[in-house]
């Protein structure tokens, strides 16, 4: 029986949308989506540069508990109205995410507005979520997956803020109410905040609802800059020892450019045709025909202050040169010899399509908006980006894969036991051994 082929991708339009600032400096999104009776909700506030290891059990903590509710009773409110709220912080970012049926909305920014104006942060609820913060930590430090991430932070960040995303266990354990509490007071503020609100609702009512709950927030709080990341610092291998690993951790960097750059909707065809999915060059060869490995991925990541492709794999201790090796010809062909039609056109169906399926549920829409007012970019970016993935041609792509993916450009950090792997290794290239 012959598969049909793939037919054109529909178009992507955009639903109807608004935009408010309030007086206090918070941009309000609404996104009418009227697939269900709900609504979500993104709120991001800026972060960067905060003390990891208080952010960290500060977004935990945040709706633990305000002047005129516990704990308990905001979880019942929200429940009465089929809603959640809930907040993680990264390097740039405080995002608080929730949802709720379309008439609880009101509800939902209400109790909101009461946890960004007054989270009390009881005492018992600090020390259960530092506690639970610090034995996630403590579990992670035990996974290689997390020690080769933490390892190529280090390598490709140096001394900027980037460098180090993960606190220290002992650092948390120190947190307590007061320290939770100063630094909500110093960085929950509206400046530079954007909340958006997708699902079934009317734009300008949403933003009149938002308006009621969140104007009369008004903390001040002063942003902060990240200087850009530095360049790639090329230099040998760095193997991190890892005494009696039964595996090695593979991690990569490579040069990458923001959203708005010309060369973005190639690059990210470029990516997709190396590792960024199942069908991709490095799947095919280290997984279906070497058997190294079972699921190789490459990704571009963006943060405010600059974007990179990472590579990341994990293979048998005894297989890590040769999975390297592999690795390292896949960037060069990747680098020097232009995609097939095939190989483009599958990669394009994949990346126009995945914009399609994001933008078609509404916590996705939500999600995509949130994400990219923090880089200061509107949905209609959605549009213009799947535009420019169809157009990109095989030229196009074959010279942004030169410019981005050629091998003498990579970061390589390597996990695993130094003692089994490092003469193999040396015979790909210098070495820079250094402890766990």
């Amino acid at each position: 029986m012959t598969v049909p082929e793939l037919g054109e991708n529909p178009a992507l339009t955009l639903p109807p949308i608004a935009e408010r600032t309030l007086a206090n400096g918070l941009t309000v999104i609404a996104i009418q989506r009227a697939s269900v009776p709900l609504v979500e909700l993104r709120m991001r506030i800026p972060f960067a540069a905060a003390n990891l290891a208080r952010a960290g059990v500060m977004s935990r903590a945040l709706f633990s508990g305000t002047a005129e509710l516990s704990t308990v009773q905001i979880a019942a409110e929200l429940q009465k109205v089929g809603g959640a709220l809930s907040s993680g912080v990264d390097a740039d970012r405080l995002l608080i995410s929730g949802n709720s049926l379309a008439d609880g909305l009101d509800r939902v920014l209400e109790l909101l507005g009461q946890s960004l104006r007054g989270a009390t942060y009881p005492d018992g609820e600090v020390a259960t979520e530092r506690d639970r913060l610090a034995d996630g930590i403590s579990v992670a430090l035990t996974q290689p997956s997390h020690l080769a991430r933490v390892a190529l932070l280090k390598r490709v960040y140096g001394s900027h803020a980037y460098a180090v995303q993960t606190p220290g266990v002992a650092e948390v354990r120190a947190v307590g109410r007061d320290d939770v509490l100063g630094l909500h007071g110093q960085r929950i503020a509206p400046t530079g905040a954007t909340l958006v609100l997708c699902g079934d609702v009317a734009p300008e009512a949403a933003l009149d609802a938002a308006e009621k709950a969140l104007g009369g927030w008004s903390a001040a709080s002063e942003l902060v800059t990240l200087p850009p990341t530095p360049p790639l610092e090329l230099g040998p291998l760095t193997l991190v020892h890892r005494a009696d690993s039964v595996q090695s951790s593979i991690r990569i960097a490579l040069p990458a450019v923001e959203r708005t750059h010309p060369d973005h909707a190639a690059l990210q065809l470029s990516n997709l045709i190396f590792g960024g999915y199942f069908s991709s060059r490095w799947t095919e060869n280290l997984r279906e025909d070497k058997g190294y490995t079972y699921g190789p991925h490459s990704s571009i990541e963006h943060s405010i202050a600059g974007s990179m492709t990472s590579l990341s794999v994990e293979v048998a201790t005894d297989v890590t040169a040769p999975a390297l090796l592999e690795t390292v010809y896949e960037l060069g062909r990747l680098a020097t010899l232009p995609p097939s039609v095939e190989e483009l056109e599958q990669a394009r169906q994949y990346a126009v399509g995945s914009l399609l399926i994001g933008a078609a549920s509404q916590g996705g829409l939500a999600g995509m908006a949130s994400t990219y007012a923090g880089f200061g970019l509107r949905l209609d970016f959605l549009v213009e980006h799947s535009r420019r993935l169809a157009s990109a041609t095989r030229e196009t792509v074959a010279e942004v894969a030169a410019r981005y993916f050629a091998p003498a450009k990579a970061v390589t950090v390597l996990l695993g036991d130094a003692d089994k792997i490092e003469q193999s290794l040396l015979a790909l290239g210098p070495v820079r051994r250094v402890a766990e």
